[in-house]
């Protein structure tokens, strides 16, 4: 009899992992991988909450005050270091003077490291400001927030299982970028990068089968203006790269490796610019290889978002869940989402000073995204670890 009962226990459950979706990917795990995954989650959001040596939120911006014609103090604007830098530097380019020059001086005048030549930003943006004024900039701005939207809203829609996910998917997108939709905040380059990512990764769509090509060229030129925003987002090209050559996708893989060689092409001309206007003295930037680990990571996506407003024991396990949340999905989609963000967030791990928190925003849109798939791998994780009598029903699968 008991024979017979294992007999048809194991019917029964080959017949229920028959019924998973081919793209729930923890269903199908053995029982002893899906308990070790299941205890390095729950260390990971222990670590999470506690989060040792988690540094404290950057102190407020400062205020700017003026004088009026009777003699009275107020408050004109309140703004951030960083931010005023940048428009000190833009409003120079409008009146003519040469970017490098404007930029190496306002960092020196205002107490910030002019060598090496990697403090200096990238120009695009400068031009971009000075060209197209406050108001042209926040027409682009909403233009390509739209298409970011619009791109991912396709994309999700048209892989399996992704369907059912787009509604929270996109406001978790637009969670995660949410600092873009304030105009104060358009001279920041990162707010443009991590747009022109998730654009890039909403609109490709990677060969499915020999003989159907991918439509990746799209991607190609938003991933083209990111780098030309920031240099941050060379990561991303290089997964592009490396994942079309993982899945043999040769002349996409070439046209990612061509992006990439232009690209340092021109860094290198950039900083040879940037580094010509060093004077002896100048002060240096300190190394932004911190190793600073999970704490680290944290802060920046924390201080980049909406969960600066919560708690640490909140806030710092809601990224891990989202970064599990991509490995649930076995699509070509989630698997890229899945690697970029841990990737984005191992490099995090490593480098960044505590002032470079807003690097956080390179990851959050793309991370928050993948809280939307929490409801697909919690409960299969769980079930193929059966810690429980019959654990909770597979999300995806029928009742």
């Amino acid at each position: 009899m008991d024979h017979d009962r294992k007999g048809l226990a194991g019917l029964a459950l080959g017949a229920a992992t028959a019924s998973v979706p081919a793209y729930d990917r923890y269903a199908r795990w053995p029982q002893g991988l899906a308990r070790v995954a299941l205890a390095i989650f729950a260390v990971l959001l222990v670590l999470a909450a506690w989060a040792p040596g988690y540094a404290p939120p950057q102190p407020a911006p400062p205020k700017v005050t003026v004088t009026d014609t009777a003699g009275k103090a107020h408050v004109a604007q309140e703004d951030d270091n960083d931010l005023r830098l940048y428009r000190l530097i833009i409003a120079r380019v409008e009146r003519g003077d040469n970017y490098y020059v404007a930029a190496t001086e306002e960092q020196r005048r205002n107490g910030y490291p002019v060598a090496p030549g990697l403090t200096v930003r990238l120009p695009t943006l400068a031009y971009l400001s000075a060209w197209f004024g406050p108001a042209g900039m926040i027409a682009l701005q909403s233009a390509l927030f739209a298409a970011m939207l619009l791109a991912n809203l396709r994309r999700l829609g048209s892989e399996p299982g992704g369907q059912r996910r787009v509604a929270l998917g996109l406001a978790l997108l637009m969670c995660g970028i949410a600092s873009g939709l304030n105009h104060r905040y358009n001279v920041l380059h990162e707010i443009w990068a991590a747009q022109l990512i998730a654009l890039s990764f909403g609109l490709h769509r990677p060969a499915v089968a020999p003989g159907k090509p991918g439509k990746w060229f799209g991607a190609l030129l938003a991933a083209a203006a990111a780098l030309a925003v920031r240099e941050l987002a060379l990561p991303f090209v290089l997964l592009m790269a490396a994942y079309a050559g993982w899945h043999r996708r040769w002349r996409e893989m070439a046209a990612w490796t061509a992006l990439i060689a232009v690209f340092v092409a021109l860094l290198l001309v950039h900083l040879h610019f940037a580094e010509a206007q060093v004077r002896p003295g100048d002060p240096q930037s300190p190394s932004w290889l911190v190793m600073g680990g999970l704490s680290s990571l944290l802060y920046k996506v924390n201080n980049s978002t909406f969960l600066s407003l919560l708690p640490v024991q909140i806030a710092g396990p809601l990224v891990i869940l989202a970064l599990f949340g991509w490995t649930s999905w076995r699509t070509r989609m989630g698997d890229f989402g899945a690697l970029l963000t841990l990737g984005y967030g191992a490099a995090f791990m490593l480098a960044g000073r505590a002032n470079n928190f807003y690097w956080g925003m390179m990851l959050t849109p793309i991370l928050f995204m993948g809280a939307a798939f929490l409801p697909l791998g919690l409960p299969s994780l769980w079930r193929a670890a059966a810690l429980g009598r019959t654990g909770p029903r597979l999300a995806d699968s029928p009742a």
